[in-house]
């Protein structure tokens, strides 16, 4: 069956990102060094609680600071924690391909109100989609099963209607069991290649 919509994970699929930038920036005005500071904003159970809405980005803040002695305002850090991001140019050009196709498109990924903010100001393409099914903003993470029942609600599509691209296969994994249409994302040549061997029109 051809898809109805694609879902799109969003780190490592439309941007790469790297918090080893976050954490060398932020370590150069705090007391802990990098290669410990890095664990903490982009794994511990801080970032966890950060990313299923449980703790919003002023409490956020202080729980870093409070972790690494952090010495500047929170303006500095939400620019410092945020600006690790970069394009990943041939599948935003895959994107507007399926737009200008008509082809529903959504975001979800595991993600923070910080790093939305500033992806929504500095990189356009990621306003041109039809909705946004974000961590922060429905309180569980991929892999949960309950965060992928959201996207059949915001979709109003479900098993192989859907095609999802996500780079973390026990992500995949879930999206599979419920039926849906999933490509683990490797690069975007194999990505592009298994979506329009899916569609009925190889050119999307």
């Amino acid at each position: 069956m051809e898809p109805k919509v694609v879902v799109f994970d969003l780190g490592k699929v439309l941007v790469d990102f790297d918090y080893g930038i976050a954490a060398r920036n932020l370590a150069a005005m705090s007391r802990m060094p990098a290669e410990k500071l890095q664990p903490l904003i982009e794994k511990s159970s801080l970032l966890v609680q950060f990313e299923t809405g449980h703790t919003n980005r002023d409490q956020f803040f202080r729980q870093v600071c409070d972790a690494t002695g952090f010495c500047e305002d929170q303006a500095k850090f939400n620019l410092l924690f945020a600006d690790i991001f970069s394009p990943i140019e041939p599948m935003i050009d895959f994107h507007t391909r399926l737009r200008k196709a008509k082809v529903p498109t959504y975001i979800f990924s595991n993600t923070n109100d910080l790093a939305v903010a500033h992806i929504r100001s500095r990189f356009p393409f990621f306003s041109n989609f039809d909705g946004y099914i974000l961590s922060y903003e429905s309180g569980a993470m991929k892999p949960d099963r309950k965060i992928y029942d959201v996207v059949e609600r915001a979709t109003g599509r479900r098993a192989e209607e859907i095609c999802y691209i996500d780079d973390r296969l026990e992500n995949i994994e879930t999206g599979r069991a419920m039926g849906w249409q999933a490509i683990w994302h490797k690069s975007p040549e194999q990505t592009i290649a298994t979506y329009q061997s899916l569609s009925a029109d190889p050119a999307k």
